[in-house]
């Protein structure tokens, strides 16, 4: 079954890199608050991170330049001066768009601006070091109450179905996020590599069985000439 579309909660869309921006800004916020708010050289660092990344990005210092600015006209991103200090740094105004988010819920958002679609156990998993979760009810519920938040759904949930073994969530700091999905297509009949990795299957569990009957076989017969 596809994916329903939804109107999310966020008007203003970021692109990829801005959720990428965001989502760095957040995690340093919680992970290493001595060096937050965060220069521009620290937030391209960051963004470009080959762990805890999915997809991984090389993004240059004009772009992420580029992806505050555009933020900061649109509210998610504020720029602090500091007595001082030699250098602009920046900070995050999750808080400020979506109000009411507990640490449960922004720890979640982080990790899925982070790391893209995710199962609710890899969520688990993935934000103990911005959140504990008691339990996988505790981050299900989170969850529910990100898709019912009161101006509208922050993530998606995808069911489980064609292409996905188990239920995905999905930010909408990007917009629709079914919109993103690859198409899949039911078939009536296997795919031919399906088919014959089935035959393969198929052809060595008859093999090991013959085999099995013959061993079974030839023990009876020993078993019958020693009585």
């Amino acid at each position: 079954m596809p994916a329903e579309s939804v109107t999310p909660a966020i008007v203003s869309t970021l692109t990829p890199e801005e959720a990428r921006v965001l989502g760095c800004l957040i995690e340093k916020e919680i992970t290493l608050p001595d060096y937050y708010p965060m220069t521009l050289n620290a937030l391209v660092s960051a963004c470009n991170q080959t762990t805890n990344r999915d997809p991984v990005m090389q993004l240059d210092e004009s772009t992420v330049a580029r992806a505050l600015e555009n933020m900061k006209s649109r509210g998610y991103v504020f720029q602090v001066t500091i007595v001082g200090a030699r250098v602009q740094k920046y900070r995050h105004n999750l808080k400020g768009k979506c109000p009411d988010l507990e640490p449960r819920h922004t720890a979640l958002l982080c990790m899925l601006l982070l790391r893209g679609m995710q199962t609710a156990g890899e969520l688990r998993q993935r934000t103990e070091r911005l959140h504990a979760f008691a339990d996988m009810q505790a981050v299900e519920d989170a969850l529910a109450e990100l898709i019912g938040y009161r101006e509208g759904p922050l993530i998606q949930c995808f069911p489980a179905g064609p292409g996905r073994r188990v239920a995905q969530y999905a930010h909408l700091f990007c917009g629709d996020a079914s919109a993103a999905l690859p198409s899949v297509t039911v078939a009536t009949a296997a795919a031919p590599s399906e088919l014959e990795n089935e035959a393969e299957w198929r052809a060595r569990m008859e093999a090991e069985i013959t085999l099995l009957k013959a061993q079974v076989s030839r023990l009876q017969t020993l078993i019958g000439a020693v009585k």
